[in-house]
């Protein structure tokens, strides 16, 4: 049971400590930095939504105060089946403001919708966003700085789950967010990112390949596609859209389900992701991949630590137990403040790994994940 035990610290202890420091030393031993500089030429941006009135006006409000530098962007917008007031706010903002809006009579899903706005834009630049989310001002402007450097396919702006007023993170998934954007920074001085931020990101029209309608990470593919073709996809923590932090466990847990069952599909839309066609091949096994199995390193790691004789393997499932049952706890209701901050934490890591799970069953069954809204 020690073998078991040892190689599931190991493969765990990678997973979320070896690799985020092995890019660490990367990236400060050979850092890549971005030529940044005034970008003046043409962007487009565009968002496909489906029933999204709730959030799409305060959204287009968003976009019209863009602090841009260059002439206005191009906005396109696409209603993918919308069956409620979301087509007749597109009708309202479009003669005043510009707003390009494509209306799909029937539900077709986000990759189709983002393959019509690609088809339909003309800047050098496209600019691809979610609806709900608030996008500071300066955020596109500041995006668009990392593509005077011609070795730029992508560039991704940074995900902030708080308040935008207050500025206040949150805990819990803010923490899980925080670790993720240092990953990703560490990535993107050492070579090139895995993936954007879906709810801001921005690639070079030129490099743009369609998408399979059933893509479910289209701010995964695209990017790999850019860095396919020989350029580098980074991360811009100064380019902010911020989200609400807490959206109900059942919703986050849907959205990570989505998530990570995009990841497995990944590897059937782009075997290519596995072979030497790859530049980031290492990178991308070891932040996407790895955390799909870390559950089922989990488990007979709790197996082996209760069936293993030896103070040391009897502190480890003390250690276990609690750390679990703190993230039980959580899940029932609120936990009291000296320990609130370690229970959303353990909450998350239980949300994401059940969610690794359920998303792995649906890949062995054959279970797809449609694209419903912005979730």
């Amino acid at each position: 049971m020690k073998w078991l035990f040892w190689g599931s610290v190991a493969f765990v202890g990678y997973t979320y400590l070896g690799y985020p420091t092995w890019l660490w030393v990367r990236s400060r031993w050979h850092p890549r930095p971005v030529r940044r500089g005034f970008y003046s030429r043409p962007i487009s941006i565009v968002m496909v939504v489906r029933n999204e009135a709730a959030v799409l006006e305060g959204k287009l409000r968003n976009l019209m105060h863009l602090n841009y530098a260059g002439n206005r962007p191009e906005i396109i917008v696409v209603s993918d089946g919308s069956t409620d007031r979301t087509n007749d706010i597109l009708a309202k903002f479009a003669p005043v403001s510009g707003i390009q809006a494509i209306l799909n009579a029937h539900p077709r899903g986000k990759a189709a919708g983002l393959n019509d706005a690609i088809s339909a834009a003309r800047g050098d630049l496209v600019v691809f966003m979610d609806a709900r989310q608030e996008i500071e001002s300066d955020a596109v402007r500041l995006l668009t700085e990392n593509f005077a450097d011609p070795t730029i396919g992508c560039a991704s702006g940074a995900l902030m789950l708080g308040n935008l007023r207050t500025e206040a993170d949150a805990a819990g998934i803010g923490w899980y967010w925080r670790i993720e954007k240092q990953i990703r920074e560490s990535e993107a001085l050492s070579g090139s990112m895995i993936g954007a931020t879906g709810a801001l990101y921005a690639v070079r029209r030129s490099l743009l390949v369609p998408l399979p309608e059933e893509t479910i990470l289209d701010d995964v593919l695209i990017p790999m596609h850019a860095l396919r073709q020989g350029t580098r996809a980074i991360f811009d923590s100064r380019a902010r859209v911020w989200d609400v932090p807490d959206q109900g466990t059942k919703r986050e847990f849907a959205r990570k389900v989505r998530t990570l069952s995009g990841n497995y599909q990944l590897l059937q839309l782009a075997p290519w992701l596995l072979t030497g066609a790859n530049p980031v091949r290492f990178q991308f096994v070891s932040h996407k991949l790895l955390r799909l199995l870390v559950p089922f390193a989990l488990g007979p790691l709790l197996i082996a630590s209760f069936l293993t004789p030896g103070p040391l393997y009897r502190i480890s499932l003390v250690m276990q137990v609690f750390f679990y049952s703190l993230g039980i706890w959580r899940l029932f209701g609120p936990v009291p403040s000296p320990i609130a901050r370690g229970a959303d934490v353990a909450h998350t890591f239980i949300l994401l790994n059940t969610a690794a799970i359920v998303a792995f069953a649906n890949f062995v069954t054959g279970r797809g994940i449609a694209w419903a809204r912005d979730v």
